[in-house]
């Protein structure tokens, strides 16, 4: 299991340690690690209590378990839902780019915030990629009309050809050669996969991509949410030109 970004960021909001939680869950500070470090489950009395303490719902500090034990149709493979991308728990990014062994596909327009939040992100997918991993870049055509026409829309300094060259330097930096396709048509949404869990992100009126709507999906089942968003990337890499090095 991923560890436990929620349950840290609420216990640094309390301001309690991990020790001041475990003594008024009576168990053992390691074991409160272990919920954080290594996203172990505790007891339902110890989740239950924990909440408590910290002023949280259950069903916040520990989401997947209780979707779990409530669903069983195609929505098992919602993790989480997020009214905006920098919602996220802000290590999520760097930890399924660390945990993801076969497949990494990046298929946002820019994935410009990339570079910002996973440190020495070209080292680690080049190293990925050397040793067998599908690291691929889909990236937006910065000379299509449609870039222009969203960047009249956003009206920001840093525009998205900017974002897209910036994306690419880095690319550059990988020891191994990455491959990277360019697209237009997948300026409002952005799909990350890694391995069988997948990030998507909708584009809201003229917001930016951080203020995107965001989904966090794990496969669970053949043909559900997750594996169309996996046709649908294949579908835009299928289609997309080829970019040039250099």
């Amino acid at each position: 299991m991923p560890r436990n970004d929620v349950l840290r960021d609420a216990l640094t909001m309390a301001g309690m340690t991990v020790g001041d939680l475990a003594a008024k869950c009576h168990v053992d500070t390691k074991t409160v690690e272990r919920w954080i470090s290594r996203g172990r489950l505790p007891h339902p009395r110890s989740r239950v209590r924990a909440a408590e303490v910290l002023g949280k719902d259950v069903d916040v500090l520990w989401p997947e378990v209780v979707r779990r034990a409530v669903k069983v149709g195609n929505d098992r493979e919602l993790v989480g839902v997020y009214p905006r991308r920098s919602d996220l728990p802000h290590s999520l990014f760097r930890d399924l780019v660390e945990r993801a062994g076969t497949r990494l596909w990046f298929g946002g327009y820019t994935s410009y915030f990339l570079w910002l939040e996973v440190p020495h992100a070209a080292a680690t997918l080049g190293a990925k990629a050397g040793d067998g991993a599908d690291v691929r870049f889909l990236l937006g055509d910065p000379d299509s009309a449609v870039t222009a026409d969203r960047d009249r829309i956003e009206a920001t300094p840093l525009n998205l050809a900017t974002r897209i060259a910036m994306s690419r330097a880095e690319i550059a930096k990988s020891p191994t050669e990455l491959p990277v396709r360019l697209s237009d048509r997948h300026i409002a949404m952005s799909v990350w996969i890694f391995d069988d869990e997948a990030i998507v992100a909708t584009h809201i009126g003229a917001s930016l991509g951080q203020d995107s709507v965001t989904l966090h999906l794990r496969r669970r089942e053949a043909g559900g949410p997750f594996d169309r968003y996996v046709e649908h990337f294949e579908a835009l890499w299928a289609d997309a030109k080829v970019a040039e090095h250099g």
